[in-house]
């Protein structure tokens, strides 16, 4: 189980890593050349590099729990991500027009599946953990 979390928890990293500190450092080339993101709303350089900071802390939290993969880290981390991607999932199967088919399957598959994984993770770290709690006091002889 572990592997899978820390397999999660770095592609969301890697995901987190690109995009905010492309968007922190560049954004105007961000804006002209990510795929899809012409199909929003007219460039602002502010709310380009606001978001690309606040990805970059979702990316150190990503990068701690990865390091650490205790749950104390790895579901406040998940649930950070979870709570930009879900809502960024659903804003973008709303907002498709413009985009072209392939634009718009790959656009949809490629954050529901960063959305999923987010939530997998927090579901497979505390099954994981209750698990091992369970072992655990299994294991522990009463004292009497």
């Amino acid at each position: 189980m572990t592997v899978f979390i820390r397999i999660g928890l770095a592609i969301l990293f890697l995901d987190e890593i690109v995009v905010g500190g492309w968007n922190a450092i560049s954004p105007d080339t961000f804006y002209r050349n990510f795929p899809t993101v012409d199909l929003t709303p007219p460039f602002s350089e502010h709310y380009a590099r606001d978001f690309g900071g606040a990805t970059l802390g979702i990316a150190l939290l990503l990068g701690i729990a990865f390091v650490k993969p205790k749950a104390h880290f790895v579901v406040p981390a998940s649930l950070a991500y979870s709570l930009f991607s879900v809502p960024h999932f659903f804003y973008h199967l709303a907002h498709l027009e413009g985009a072209t088919i392939g634009e718009a399957i790959t656009l949809t598959a490629a954050n529901a599946i960063v959305a999923l994984l987010g939530i997998a993770i927090i579901v497979v770290t505390t099954s994981r953990d209750r698990r091992e709690q369970r072992r655990e006091n299994t294991s522990t002889p009463a004292l009497g």
